[in-house]
């Protein structure tokens, strides 16, 4: 249930990886047009550029100025979004910022007091949280002392839009880092349970053949050594051997069967990690609640689910997928249900494929039955095996 929806033939995941590097031209133009929407506030030190207010050499200065302003706060802004860079860079390019925000805003005038709110927007994100709520009031003070120079002498509303959008970015600075640390906790999370499970399997193995090697190494020494004097004896070792032999080949198949058995709370995780990686909005059921429900007729269920959710990753286009989990009484006796339906297009052709074939027969094997097809908007599975009782376990819509 985890495998990738690009190559499962669904449509690639639509939301913005948050604290991870661009990956692809898509994530690319979502965050470079992100930045971009914040460059509205350049325009009055571009319009003070083009109105020819200034000398030749003052227009080219601060062309150059505003040129590696805006290159040095892309740079840091957009990488601090993905992958951030070594302290030493982050505080050189925040030092060019730092500098150029109040020369600038000194020696051509007050259209350029809008590089403080870059600036403050640099330190909000790129700083430590205690830096930075020195940093960001910091900069609204040097705002206003530049302004002394060209006669403002008033809190006007930039400084106070320096403030507080420099604590927004403070905000979202911390959602991207708790991000990238939850990422890296899910990651761990999911190598010891990886881990957990092979110690589990190893211990099973352990119990399972540990003994029964034991007793066939024992009897095979006694029958070598039986063999020459007492033949008949060494056959009724041997005749042990063999029956041990098989007693733990039953055990292993029994537990690699075991181990093989797909669990429908398992299956609902993997079915809301595949259906939101497809880009489909999913409405899934609680914890389900599966007692008396045999293991085989779980199982099934599982299989189903499994089935049809990769139908609707791979074929049917769909935007929404519903899962819902109810006991029914049935004239056949009382029905664990299961149903599964989409909006999409493409899943269903009319007939069986070969994937519901199976589940099909794996259903009536359990004593449960099949039905799928096209429904008004869209397609719907249902899945039923008969339980020991009766109770509404929730609809997940």
């Amino acid at each position: 249930m985890t495998e990738d929806p690009k190559a499962a033939g669904g449509r690639p995941e639509t939301q913005v990886r948050i604290g991870q590097g661009v990956q692809g031209r898509r994530e690319l133009l979502v965050k470079a047009l992100w930045i971009a929407v914040w460059l509205v506030f350049l325009s009055s030190p571009i319009q003070d550029l083009t109105g020819g207010r200034h000398t030749t050499a003052g227009t080219v200065a601060g062309t150059i100025g505003l040129t590696v302003f805006v290159c040095a706060y892309l740079t840091l802004v957009f990488r601090q979004m993905g992958a951030p860079f070594a302290p030493r860079t982050v505080a050189l390019l925040l030092g060019t910022l730092l500098v150029l925000a109040p020369a600038l805003t000194y020696g051509l005038g007050t259209q350029w007091s809008g590089l403080f709110v870059y600036l403050s927007v640099a330190c909000g994100a790129t700083l430590p949280l205690r830096l930075a709520y020195w940093a960001i009031p910091g900069s609204a003070i040097v705002m206003y002392l530049v302004g002394l120079r060209w006669g403002v002498y008033s809190v006007d509303d930039n400084m106070l839009m320096v403030v507080l959008i420099g604590f927004a970015m403070v905000g979202v600075g911390q959602l991207v880092r708790t991000t990238i640390e939850l990422r890296k906790a899910r990651a761990t999370v999911a190598q010891l349970a990886a881990n957990e499970e092979r110690l589990r399997l190893a211990r099973d193995l352990h119990d399972l053949l540990g003994h029964s090697l034991s007793l066939i190494t024992l009897k095979s020494e006694l029958a070598g050594r039986m063999l020459p004097e007492h033949p008949d004896k060494a056959a009724q070792q041997v005749n042990d051997i063999e029956q041990v032999s098989r007693q733990a080949l039953v055990d292993v198949r029994e537990a690699v069967t075991g181990y093989r058995r797909p669990r429908l709370a398992v299956e609902l995780a993997g079915t809301q990690v595949a259906l939101t990686a497809a880009g489909v909005t999913a409405e899934l059921p609680p914890e389900p609640d599966l007692a008396g429900v045999p293991e085989e007729a779980e199982s099934a269920l599982a299989w189903a689910l499994r089935e049809a959710v990769t139908n609707v990753v791979r074929h049917s286009g769909a935007d929404r997928c519903a899962v819902r989990l109810t006991h029914r009484q049935t004239l056949d006796g009382p029905m664990l249900e299961l149903a599964v339906e989409d909006d999409g297009s493409g899943t269903g052709n009319g007939g069986f494929g070969n994937g519901l074939t199976g589940l099909t027969e794996r259903l009536e094997k359990a004593g449960g039955t099949l039905e799928a097809g096209r429904v008004k908007h869209g397609f719907r599975l249902v899945a039923r095996v008969p339980v020991a009782h009766t109770g509404d376990v929730g609809s997940g819509a």
